[in-house]
């Protein structure tokens, strides 16, 4: 059996889409799964839609998620050059287009682009290209190369019978060789067109696997006719089903869709969005939704690959990285969050007791800054906050309990989180209240908030004695 060999060519044009993540990471679970390799080649031939510092962002973002490539530009290997462009100047694509017309499986073109402009005028929907230049003998064509006429070349198509293929996803399928035109291979500036240099380059860097959207469907009897117009094998083909936005709405860029990249600048985990774009589109044999890149590798199967799009639920992807932060090493957990806190907070906080109060609250690192905002800078609030249902708290009781309060957080020597809530607890039983009696006017007095992280007792093991005191005060002389 062949070592099977997938790859992700992605072209440099901007940002990592998320239908394009998707497609890396199958690839990568597919290869993995039997021990293969994955090989990363660049494509950028078509040079009017580079942008710069885009083959950057694929490797970092290939990093980030933690799929390593086998083989690619950066690694090196033994089938490269991985760049496309670099691979068009070593004369590979024109020496098999050449090839081609040898083999009298591809033919020179002189058509003129006004002229073929003209003929789809004049044929309106109803166009077929059919190549005069097919009709040419060998005589006129090399006269024409002799006069250095500008030419492209196409590939010959029998127009009788069909053609067909079979998809891992969607089966077999079979189209009329009618709809399929003579395409051109090398355009007229010698670049290759891009279906041409895609079989070339799988051809020779011995692809077993080629894992795409499945908007190349329709493209691919015309990369089949070039491995049989070679007498190559064909590749075993997975055709995945989009990414959505919505029900009717494929998931893009252009239309403001988050990329890669956006989702980690608003603090989602590279590894929450990974398990989470796995399962867009791939269901698991068994019934759970949390994996790491290793589990994935083992349990995934393209015959559990569905054939219709599945929708991109932000709200779920926030949950499931959630349930990534939560389920940290506590150290990694503080050195993840400790950015972010230090963004808003001063030095004279401990960040590890800020980080407890926030761990079991956030779903996103972006959402770190407000939700821990009012300690460094408490909030202004109207009295109506001291009224709450649960807490069976309004701002006459406040009044009355606030005091009881501060009496009891003077009388503390040992301030942490636990020692505070005993001596308030112990306070409230006195009194006859429940706890969050007692609490929930504190909490408000200390944050200016009726939600808070952490609770009352948490947030003042982290202010400190002196300035749990000092917003006490002021919330008393503020309800007096």
């Amino acid at each position: 059996m062949k070592k099977i060999r997938t790859r992700f060519a992605p072209s440099p044009t901007g940002y990592m889409h998320i239908g394009n993540l998707r497609t890396a990471l199958y690839a990568y679970l597919i290869a993995k799964k039997d021990h293969g390799d994955f090989i990363l080649r660049i494509e950028d031939t078509d040079q009017g839609r580079l942008v710069e510092g885009a083959t950057d962002i694929i490797y970092d973002t290939l990093k980030q998620c933690g799929l390593q490539h086998d083989e690619g530009p950066d690694v090196g290997g033994d089938f490269g050059p991985y760049v496309q462009s670099d691979r068009m100047r070593s004369g590979i694509y024109k020496e098999h287009a050449h090839k081609l017309i040898e083999m009298g499986k591809a033919h020179y073109c002189f058509c003129k682009a006004e002229d073929l402009a003209k003929m789809r005028e004049e044929a309106g929907d109803s166009f077929y290209f059919i190549d005069p230049c097919n009709d040419l003998s060998k005589e006129q064509i090399q006269e024409k190369l002799n006069n250095h006429e500008e030419y492209c070349i196409r590939l010959n198509v029998d127009d009788e019978g069909t053609t067909s293929f079979t998809d891992e996803i969607y089966g077999t399928i079979t189209v009329d060789n009618k709809t399929l035109d003579e395409m051109v291979l090398l355009k007229s500036d010698g670049f290759p067109t891009y279906n041409f240099a895609n079989v070339i380059d799988d051809h020779l860097m011995e692809i077993t696997d080629v894992v795409r959207g499945n908007e190349y469907l329709s493209s691919t009897p015309k990369y089949n006719l070039i491995y049989e117009a070679f007498g190559w094998d064909i590749p075993r083909y997975i055709h995945c089903p989009p990414v959505m936005k919505d029900e009717h709405q494929k998931l893009s860029k252009r239309n403001g869709d988050a990329s890669f990249q956006d989702l980690v600048d608003k603090g989602y985990l590279p590894e929450a969005i990974l398990n989470y774009i796995a399962l867009l589109g791939w269901a698991p044999s068994e019934d759970r939704e949390i994996y790491t890149l290793e589990e994935l590798a083992q349990a995934f199967d393209v015959k559990r690959i569905g054939t219709t799009g599945a929708i991109f639920d932000i709200d779920k992807l926030t949950w499931m990285n959630g349930v990534y932060i939560r389920s940290m090493e506590m150290e990694k957990y503080y050195e993840l969050v400790k950015p972010y806190i230090q963004e808003v907070l001063e030095d004279r906080y401990d960040y590890k007791l800020v980080g407890d109060a926030i761990h079991d609250r956030i779903n996103t690192l972006s959402e770190i800054r407000d939700m821990i905002s009012f300690l460094d800078h408490p909030e202004a609030y109207d009295d109506d906050i001291y009224t709450n249902k649960k807490a069976k708290t309004d701002p006459v009781l406040a009044k009355e309990i606030l005091p009881k309060v501060y009496e009891t957080l003077q009388g503390i020597s040992e301030w942490n989180n636990d020692e505070i809530f005993a001596k308030l607890a112990e306070k409230a039983s006195e009194e006859g209240l429940k706890n969050i009696t007692m609490m929930y006017p504190l909490q408000v007095a200390l944050s200016g908030r009726s939600v808070a992280a952490g609770g009352a007792t948490a947030i003042a093991s982290i202010l400190g004695k002196e300035e749990t005191l000092s917003r006490l005060k002021a919330a008393i002389d503020k309800l007096n």
